[in-house]
C-alpha cells in the first residue's frame, strides 16, 4: 500500500510533486529506491524534452576567487522559476564550477541541472559563461552582470566603471573597434537622412561626419558621458586615473532571445482541458 507518508518522505528526498511521487512509488511497488533512481531516469528524459523550450528568463551569478573571476547567465522559462531558491543555488554552483575550472565540479553541475528540470518542470540552460582576471564587477540584482579589467587605477574606479557598463551598455570599449561594416551601414542611413534636408553637399558631408563621431561615442565605453558626473567622458575620468580598460564583459538575462507572447488565458484553458 502506497501510504500518504510514503509518498510525503519520497516527496522531501527528491523535491519532486506529490503526483509524480505517488506515479513512481506506484510503478515500483513502494521501493523507495527504486522510486528515486526511477524519477531520475524520468527527470533525465523530461529534460531532453523540454529542451527546445525558449528560455528567456533567469538571473546572472559571479563567483569570485583570487584574482579571477566567472560570471554565468543561467535561463528558465519564467521570472518565477528563476526566484526560486533551487535555481539560485543551481547558478551559484555553476559559477563556482566555472571559477574553478573543474571538470568534475561541471559534471556534477549538469547532472544538478537534470534533476531540477525534473523537479520545477522548466527548461532550464546554462546560457552563457565568462570567465576574466578582472579588476572589478558589478551585479544590478540579478539581471546585469559586468566584469571589467583596468590597467592602473583603483578597485574603487573598476567598480565604477562596472556600474557604468551596466547602465550605459556600451558595445566596445574604443569607437575603432566598431567593425567597419557596422559604420558603414550608419553612414549609409545618416547619409539618406541628410540628402533629404537639401542642403549644399559641404555641409551634408560635415553633418554625416558630425552624426558618425556620435553614434561612435554613444556605443563606445570611452566616448560615452560618465554616468556618475555626465560632464566628462568616460575617456576623460580614465585620464585623470591614469588608467586603461583592457577588456568587459556585460551578460543581461534574456538579452538577444526572441520571447514568445503567451495568451495566459488560453494557457490556463489549455491546462485545464488537458488535466
Amino acid at each position: 500500500m502506497i501510504t500518504a507518508e510514503l509518498v510525503r518522505d519520497l516527496r522531501e528526498r527528491t523535491g519532486a510533486g506529490l503526483m509524480d511521487c505517488k506515479r513512481a512509488l506506484t510503478e515500483t511497488k513502494g521501493d523507495m529506491d527504486a522510486a528515486i533512481e526511477l524519477m531520475r531516469i524520468k527527470g533525465q528524459a523530461s529534460a531532453g524534452k523540454k529542451a527546445s523550450r525558449v528560455t528567456a528568463e533567469g538571473r546572472i551569478a559571479i563567483e569570485t576567487q583570487g584574482n579571477v573571476s566567472a560570471m554565468v547567465e543561467i535561463n528558465c522559462e519564467t521570472d518565477f522559476v528563476g526566484r526560486d531558491e533551487s535555481f539560485i543555488h543551481f547558478a551559484q554552483q555553476v559559477a563556482k564550477a566555472a571559477v574553478t575550472k573543474n571538470s568534475t565540479a561541471t559534471d556534477l553541475c549538469e547532472a544538478e541541472r537534470q534533476a531540477l528540470v525534473a523537479k520545477i518542470g522548466e527548461n532550464i540552460q546554462v546560457r552563457r559563461v565568462a570567465v576574466l582576471d578582472a579588476s572589478g564587477m558589478y551585479l544590478h540584482g540579478s539581471r546585469i552582470g559586468v566584469l571589467v579589467k583596468l590597467e592602473g587605477g583603483t578597485a574603487e574606479l573598476a567598480k565604477d566603471l562596472a556600474m557604468h557598463i551596466a547602465a550605459s551598455n556600451p558595445q566596445v570599449v574604443n569607437p575603432e573597434e566598431v567593425p567597419a561594416d557596422l559604420v558603414e551601414k550608419e553612414k549609409e542611413i545618416f547619409t539618406a537622412q541628410a540628402l533629404e534636408s537639401g542642403k549644399p553637399k559641404e555641409i551634408i558631408e560635415k553633418m554625416i561626419g558630425g552624426r558618425i563621431k556620435k553614434y561612435l561615442d554613444e556605443i563606445s565605453l570611452l566616448g560615452q558621458p560618465y554616468v556618475k558626473d555626465p560632464n566628462i567622458s568616460v575617456r576623460e575620468l580614465l585620464k585623470r586615473a591614469n588608467a586603461k580598460v583592457v577588456s568587459f564583459t556585460r551578460f543581461e538575462v534574456g538579452e538577444g532571445i526572441e520571447k514568445k507572447v503567451e495568451n495566459f488565458a488560453e494557457e490556463v484553458m489549455a491546462q485545464i482541458r488537458g488535466a
